[in-house]
């Protein structure tokens, strides 16, 4: 019994009360005792458990960051991809509207001087690179950008990996054209870098330096 309830027990009845034995008294001393020592032991145990805690050493998951990269990568090489048939079907539309034929060997064809275009292609070829239209500057530029957004989620980290994909792309339509791409597919480059510099500035990239101005 508790000395809070003795004294509540007192002023109610002080007449019917009677003393404890002093056995008792030690034996509620024992247990206050005990219940102290045990509440030092749980106390004692959760600094040991902190103390491991702190002891504990971190291994990186080698798997799970071989994974990662190789998901950058496939990224990357996903944009290169885009890229490359964008700006190949681009300077396509362009090489119909302008000589008739949107071969890979144009140059070749051109010589020959045995090329025709229907007027309706050729029609609808000077409508889709004019502006505003599907392989114009702006809309193509704007695709391979939104294509660049949605491949990486928008992640700022990934922004330069995604600028060199593109200019991997672009390299590479150059090399299937045959030499430079036509003036309209100079223009998207420049507008694509400058998206891209803007996404920078954006993000908040202090590092980040446009193509121009690297070495």
């Amino acid at each position: 019994m508790s000395v809070e309830s003795i004294n509540s027990v007192s002023s109610i009845n002080t007449g019917n009360y009677q003393a404890p034995p002093v056995a008792a008294k030690k034996e509620n001393a024992e247990e206050v005792k005990t219940s102290s020592e045990n509440s030092g032991v749980v106390y004692e145990k959760s600094d040991s458990a902190k103390v491991d805690d702190s002891k504990k050493t971190y291994k990186p998951n080698t798997a799970l960051v071989q994974q990662l990269k190789a998901d950058q990568e496939a990224q990357k090489q996903n944009l290169i991809n885009i890229v490359n048939k964008m700006m190949s079907k681009q300077t396509g539309a362009y090489a119909t509207s302008v000589f008739g034929s949107d071969s890979d060997d144009i140059w070749k064809f051109l010589a020959k001087g045995d090329f025709t275009v229907d007027p309706e292609t050729k029609a609808q070829a000077q409508a889709d690179i004019a502006e505003g239209g599907y392989w114009s500057v702006e809309e193509t530029s704007k695709r391979i950008l939104d294509f660049a957004t949605a491949i990486t989620g928008g992640d700022p980290s990934k922004l330069e990996n995604m600028r060199d994909a593109f200019l991997k792309g672009y390299k590479q339509a150059e090399e299937t054209w045959g030499g430079k791409l036509p003036e309209i597919s100079q223009k998207t480059y420049d507008a694509v870098l400058k998206g891209f510099d803007e996404k920078a500035k954006e993000y908040g990239l202090e590092n980040w330096k446009p193509v121009s101005e690297q070495a």
